[in-house]
């Protein structure tokens, strides 16, 4: 399968995997996203901080909880114009335009709650009534996506489907009414404006465990990062990586933006992360990539001394084998990448790390949408690529 280069070593990607991914392998083996660093307490109602049921509304039979109270993970910054905002109120005018636009997405955060009820439903509103894309399904650009925590891992159990602006759908009805930890996506596509959790009236609906004390990872990219195009929110490449790593994720990708804007690298450098994640060359051309890669990893390292850097590859769109002007210029932009990497390793940069693009998606298995948007298919090989590199960058 070739060689992935991490550090300043080129290795097998077989012992890659073996030395940096062990727990991921044994996960996959089990059916399980990720193991839990710290053994699971039991949930006990006792210790739970529960939502005021006085404030919940009644109605269909259901208990409406509010979930603003609910704190908001995923998120880099808490000075945002709105609650579910990826920039800080100040980057509006400091960024480009389309940049701050695509920043009102809630692609990448989510909400942790417990409760005990036998069924759940959600009520959601929408900033814009744009739910669909024409390549990308309106579950993944508008919905909701359920996982719950069994036995120290994340495991799907429901997705709410958008038709509306304002929508309310029931995702799941029968579960044993004992307390469940419960992890909800936010739309990838979509700003949203509020939601609330309908749950049995004699459920107790609660905060859950404060989050893992483990450093998040910032991705910055493009609509790849973004989540284009998963069929849910909880498929794209950087959610899955936070499942398995059991790490909180930051996404910072702006579809058709990233371009690895200097402003950006400024507020990036304000996060204090586990690692950064550059995965911005399909949306750079070839000059962009030689001007901006070096600068833009300096003025991060210049901040960050001792944060991990990864820089991605283009992937090799599905049909570049059939157009050679494609693959030639995808070939000649990575080329840059590779040179911008070897300058700052030449230049003394520690903890820089490379994927290559053979590791992302297989373009021989048709996994992606349109030549370069991954299916959820191609998003799990994306995370099967990074995590190895990601592995050996956190040791």
């Amino acid at each position: 399968m070739g060689k992935v280069t991490v550090a300043m070593a080129s290795v097998d990607y077989h012992t890659a995997l073996a030395v940096c991914s062990w727990v991921a392998l044994t996960s996959m083996l089990v059916g399980c996203a990720t193991v839990r660093r710290e053994p699971l307490q039991p949930l006990r109602a006792d210790t739970l901080e529960r939502l005021d049921s006085a404030k919940a509304e009644s109605k269909d039979g259901l208990l409406w909880y509010d979930l603003s109270a609910i704190p908001v993970e995923g998120q880099g910054w808490t000075d945002t114009a709105h609650r579910y905002d990826r920039l800080p109120a100040r980057a509006k005018g400091v960024v480009r335009d389309p940049v701050w636009d695509l920043s009102q997405h809630s692609a990448g955060l989510y909400l942790r709650f417990v409760t005990d009820s036998d069924e759940i439903s959600f009520r959601w509103s929408l900033r814009s009534s744009d739910i669909a894309l024409n390549h990308m399904p309106a579950t993944g650009v508008s919905g909701l996506d359920l996982y719950a925590r069994d036995k120290g891992c994340w495991r799907w159990v429901g997705l709410a489907r958008p038709s509306h602006q304002e929508n309310k759908e029931r995702l799941i009805v029968g579960v044993p009414t004992e307390l469940h930890e419960y992890l909800v996506y936010l739309p990838l596509y979509n700003g949203l404006d509020k939601i609330s959790v309908g749950v049995k009236p004699s459920a107790v609906v609660a905060k859950t465990s404060p989050a893992p004390k483990a450093a998040p990872i910032v991705f910055y990219g493009t609509s790849i990062t973004h989540g284009g195009c998963a069929s849910r929110p909880g498929m794209s490449y950087p959610a899955m990586l936070g499942r398995r790593l059991e790490r909180a994720t930051i996404n910072l990708g702006f579809s058709g933006n990233g371009t690895m804007d200097m402003e950006i690298a400024d507020l990036m450098a304000e996060l204090d992360p586990a690692a950064y994640v550059i995965d911005c060359v399909p949306n750079m051309t070839t000059e962009q990539v030689k001007e901006r890669t070096q600068p833009f990893v300096e003025r991060l390292r210049k901040a960050r001394p001792n944060t991990p850097i990864v820089l991605v590859e283009c992937l090799e769109q599905c049909n570049a084998w059939f157009l050679p002007a494609l693959h030639r210029g995808i070939q000649e932009r990575n080329a840059e990448l590779r040179a911008a990497y070897a300058r700052l390793k030449a230049a003394g940069t520690r903890k820089l790390h490379y994927v290559t693009s053979d590791k992302l998606i297989d373009p021989k298995t048709e996994s992606a949408v349109d030549g370069i948007h991954p299916t959820d298919y191609g998003f799990v090989q994306y995370a099967d690529g990074l995590e190895p590199a990601l592995r050996c960058a956190l040791k």
